[in-house]
């Protein structure tokens, strides 16, 4: 029977605890380190990008868990607005969430490009608002990648208002096909890839997972 000191061919010890032990130690200290570099205090901006569902479902996670650190919130909502979401009815019980939905649906069901491009403009005008307000700790600016893909807003604009904002203002940019340049001057970019969706199978759009 294998003494527990005995060490193994790796260095370690031939007990599966001890070596796991030994692992996690190591581990440890190496993400203490990385922990212990990551001296800076300022606003992130996160890209939510991709074919996969869960951008704006991430996004309104980190809504949620703002309003636990007690952050005032901003939403814009840049597409969806023909149905009646659970994000919407849930977060304007929040005083501390100003939450607009300025879109009209989706690009294929308006089919009047220059009826789109007014609302995602005037949803600009209100995003671009908020960019400007350091009260506002978190701001969200849900599908607008998708107003940038079709070129209803500005990219420049849109690039510079994010660099011009607050220094301590974090910002959440959802959407499919994020501009290049809006993933380059992002710090943080989830791309959300498709595997499965129940929509391919035939299952309707559900409340609470879709709405």
């Amino acid at each position: 029977m294998a003494n527990p000191t005995d060490k193994d061919d790796r260095g370690g010890t031939g007990d599966p605890a001890a070596r796991h032990r030994v692992a996690m130690q190591r581990r440890k200290a190496a993400v203490d380190a990385r922990i212990a570099a990551a001296t800076k205090q300022r606003g992130v901006l996160l890209v939510l990008t991709g074919n996969g569902k869960g951008k704006s479902s991430s996004a309104f996670g980190m809504v949620a868990r703002a309003l636990g650190h007690g952050m005032r919130v901003g939403v814009v909502q840049f597409i969806k607005g023909r149905y009646a979401t659970g994000e919407k009815a849930f977060f304007r019980r929040f005083p501390e969430v100003s939450f607009h939905v300025m879109g009209e649906g989706f690009t294929w069901e308006t089919q009047d490009r220059e009826r789109d491009v007014r609302a995602a403009e005037a949803a600009w005008e209100v995003a671009a608002g908020m960019l400007r307000e350091a009260s506002y700790a978190l701001v969200v600016l849900d599908e607008l990648s998708i107003a940038l893909r079709y070129r209803y807003v500005a990219l420049e604009a849109v690039l510079e208002a994010l660099r011009s904002r607050p220094a301590a203002q974090h910002v959440v940019i959802t959407g499919r096909g994020a501009p290049t340049e809006l993933i380059e001057a992002a710090d943080t970019v989830t791309d959300m890839r498709g595997v499965k969706h129940a929509f391919d199978t035939g299952v309707r759009a559900q409340r609470g997972i879709e709405l």
